[in-house]
């Protein structure tokens, strides 16, 4: 049995701020007796600001102070930030780091959609990323990632039993409840498990959001390999906390073997 939890924040502008945010909820993780805590997309700044002028390197003190704060509560903490490239724009970049693991993933598909242009100011990445963590082998995706059902798949035939998804889903008509039918696709598509926290509602905390920036509308959730909610967060800040068990996986894909009758692809 593997706990994790996801820490549902509003993230904003300060990387500092956002630091103070990622070592408090990422205490109460351990204190919650998780070994992976994963935070949601844009982490390091909330969308609707400039980037470019807060991207570091792996190696600056944004990322280095993340890893101080998992070494101090002994746990692995996944948390988005925004890397630099050679091109102007930045990768959108999930840190992950622990005790076992020092890890980046670059967000694959860009969020060309809802009025919301990424690619002008985001380089996509180019590379599928499964990292092991206690005998867990979990997945990688960040946010926009959740409506392409090919990244899971193929990150299950690399071993992938959890797929975690940061994100700052956008708000709208239906989009929470597109948010939640695609996480529970995604874990049917993969039988995997798929742990997706988002940002939470800024409204919640009486800050006023304008234009087609992402921002966040909560609803975090981790679902099993079955389709099943297993935990559930509302739109507010919240730490949710949920028991995996990868035993059970097996028999779902032996029931439901969906990987192994593939025609296509």
């Amino acid at each position: 049995m593997t706990r994790i939890a996801l820490a549902q924040l509003v993230s904003g502008p300060d990387p500092a701020r956002n630091l103070d945010l990622v070592a408090e909820q990422t205490a109460a993780a351990a204190a919650a007796g998780a070994s992976l805590v994963i935070f949601p997309e844009a982490t390091m700044r909330c969308f609707g600001r400039s980037l470019a002028e807060v991207a570091e390197p792996l190696d600056g003190p944004w990322a280095t102070r993340v890893r101080e704060i998992a070494r101090e509560a002994g746990i692995t903490v996944a948390a988005g930030m925004f890397t630099p490239t050679g091109d102007g724009r930045v990768t959108n970049t999930l840190l992950i780091t622990g005790p076992d693991v020092d890890a980046r993933y670059d967000k694959v598909h860009l969020f060309d959609a809802f009025g919301f242009t990424e690619s002008r100011t985001v380089a996509p990445g180019q590379d599928l990323v499964v990292v092991e963590l206690a005998g867990l082998r979990i997945g990688c995706a960040i946010c926009y990632d959740l409506r392409f059902p090919e990244l899971f798949t193929r990150l299950a035939d690399r071993g992938a039993q959890l797929i975690m998804v940061p994100a700052s889903w956008g708000a709208g008509p239906g989009k929470l409840d597109q948010w939640r039918l695609l996480v529970r696709a995604r874990a049917l598509d993969s039988t995997t498990f798929v742990a997706a926290c988002g940002q939470a509602d800024p409204s919640t905390l009486g800050i006023e959001t304008v234009g087609s920036a992402p921002t966040g509308v909560g609803g975090s959730l981790v679902v099993g390999p079955n389709g099943a909610v297993i935990a559930e967060a509302g739109i507010a800040p919240e730490l949710l906390v949920a028991d995996l068990d990868p035993d059970t996986i097996g028999p779902i894909r032996d029931q439901l073997p969906v990987l192994a009758n593939r025609r296509l692809g």
